[in-house]
């Protein structure tokens, strides 16, 4: 595994709160699906996290579990193409935070935006843990077992990502720095023969002198290629170039995702704690009922009062789900009272049950088999923890525990 291979590793998680709405559908699970043919993908339930702000009741996390698993492979999630697993079924998880643990400053752990949001928002729940304090840095250990390059994350999630980068900085920085480091990233520069070594000492006198990011990522390349170096060696002339040590722990970059324009039924966010939402396999008589209900612009008390169409919640679910021709007619018609809102609200309903029938018809095969769900996660289980032992053993020689 090289830092430069770790960009096409992504990983991305999910609490397990049951079964899902279209907001997480349309927030993460497509993006999900796309990712999947594009990069290499680590896909888990983070049971471990909702315990640390539901410890005091943990009788849901099993049955959410298994209810989210079935929403990602009815969204198309697929088990030939990225791997999907439980965390706490993977112990290197626990294993790393331990060993990060030990050289992470308490400081930088309090001052992650949302520690202190979280304990405003929670107040009704026991957050003065030990558990919740680390929660952030369990997140860089779930990040950092797997090398993964980038992490798909919502702007207010950037700065989780940004306290691993620091964390893996510090690590490289305290543990890279090998006896006679420079001398064998030297020698590694001779086995790489007189052109390419020629080569790779111009782009890092480019890179560390004038701060030339196109030399470093050439220099990179440079070295993904090589056939007649070891992956060690690799390893050391990345951390070379870089003014650094060896890369045991490649920093991962935050791989930023629109937030889901989903709106609720009254207008916020779609959200569980808003009782606003659609589920991702709600039964059509229900979703339709839900639309027929749905406030719309306050000012049309009567079917001949004119709408403005900004102020509905049901135009923000006509941009997603609706194409120009059916928008134009819904602000024209609304505001001159040419149609009703059930007039408006009849070519939603039809979008939004035929977007789910789909997810109904794959969802139907794993709730019928229990026995297939248990089995992708099982595999996932195992491609992970293979993933994730080969980063142990190096942090744990880096860190003096490499015991024969």
């Amino acid at each position: 595994m090289s830092s430069v291979d770790s960009q096409q590793r992504v990983l991305s998680g999910m609490r397990p709160t049951g079964k899902l709405h279209l907001g997480h559908y349309h927030g993460v699970l497509k993006n999900w699906v796309k990712l999947q043919h594009e990069f290499e993908c680590f896909f888990f339930v983070a049971d471990w996290h909702a315990l640390t702000t539901d410890y005091e009741d943990p009788s849901k996390i099993e049955q959410s579990t298994w209810d989210m698993v079935i929403d990602w492979l009815a969204a198309g999630v697929n088990p030939g193409s990225s791997t999907m697993f439980i965390q706490s079924q993977v112990p290197e998880h626990a294993e790393l935070h331990l060993l990060l643990s030990m050289i992470t400053p308490l400081g930088w752990l309090e001052r992650v935006p949302t520690f202190k949001d979280q304990q405003e928002k929670l107040r009704e729940k026991d957050l003065a843990t030990y558990g919740f304090l680390g929660y952030p840095l369990l997140q860089s250990a779930d990040i950092l077992i797997y090398r993964a390059g980038k992490v798909p994350v919502g702007a207010d999630q950037v700065s989780h990502v940004e306290i691993t980068r620091e964390i893996a900085r510090r690590f490289n920085h305290i543990y890279g720095r090998e006896p006679g480091f420079e001398e064998q990233a030297e020698a590694a520069i001779v086995k790489m023969g007189k052109k390419n070594g020629k080569l790779y000492r111009t782009l890092k006198k480019r890179y560390q002198e004038e701060g030339d990011l196109e030399a470093l990522e050439t220099a990179r390349a440079l070295l993904k290629e090589q056939q007649n170096i070891s992956l060690g060696d690799r390893e050391r002339l990345y951390g070379y170039i870089e003014g650094g040590g060896k890369v045991i722990l490649p920093e991962p970059q935050p791989l930023l995702t629109q937030e889901s324009k989903m709106p609720g039924l009254d207008g916020q966010k779609m959200s569980k704690s808003y009782n606003n939402t659609i589920g991702l396999r709600e039964e059509p008589d229900s979703v339709v009922q839900k639309i027929r209900t749905m406030q719309t612009d306050p000012q049309r008390v009567r079917r001949t009062d004119p709408g403005e169409p900004e102020k509905c919640p049901v135009w923000e679910m006509h941009k997603i789900y609706s194409d120009g021709d059916t928008q134009e007619w819904v602000q024209n018609g609304c505001r001159s009272a040419g149609i009703g809102c059930l007039d408006c609200k009849k070519p939603l309903m039809d979008a939004i049950v035929e977007e789910q029938r789909p997810l109904h018809e794959r969802a139907r095969e794993y709730e019928s088999n229990p026995d297939l769900v248990h089995s992708i996660l099982q595999e996932g289980r195992e491609h992970a923890r293979d993933a994730a032992r080969d980063t142990l053993e190096e942090v744990r020689a880096a860190m003096g525990l490499h015991y024969r």
